[in-house]
């Protein structure tokens, strides 16, 4: 091998050395995991949460069983929603108490006091802060789509 070829293998060796040292380095904060808890959802072209350090993106859930709406209007899925949205933040390791922001998807506004009521069981004070906007349309002909941050702070 020539002079040039071996400080290209030299070069080469180093860049490999300093990327592998800066990778190691890279702080658990940036890594990022899904996160879907038997039970949810597969296939979909997006994770049902994603955790990134101690910080949880909860995907829109319906309030659906095994695929399927629940029955009964807008009680009953609000109810399976929230205990969707409640099953990623547990396989994620954090409880509801660290959820820091919700935003409920409504088909129809004039549902709210019913879906408030539910809600207000699935979280304690100091509650998350909300925001609830009627929507045209929800997949599957839903009536209510809720997302949510959580923040691990213990």
């Amino acid at each position: 091998m020539n002079k040039i070829g071996m400080k290209l293998v030299v070069l080469a060796i180093a860049l490999l050395a300093a990327a592998t040292l800066m990778a190691a380095g890279r702080p658990p904060s940036s890594v990022k995991r899904a996160i879907n808890p038997p039970g949810t959802a597969g296939g979909l072209p997006f994770s049902n949460g994603i955790l990134v350090g101690n910080t949880l993106y909860v995907a829109g859930q319906e309030g659906s069983d095994k695929g399927k709406l629940r029955p009964g209007g807008i009680g009953p899925e609000t109810q399976a929603a929230l205990q969707n949205v409640k099953n990623i933040v547990e396989a994620a390791g954090l409880q509801m108490t660290d959820v820091v922001s919700v935003n409920v998807y409504l088909a129809d506004i004039a549902e709210f006091a019913e879906m408030n009521k539910v809600y207000k069981t699935f979280f304690p004070e100091p509650r998350p802060a909300r925001a609830t906007v009627q929507v045209a349309a929800l997949v599957s002909n839903a009536r209510v789509e809720i997302t949510a941050i959580a923040v691990q702070t213990r």
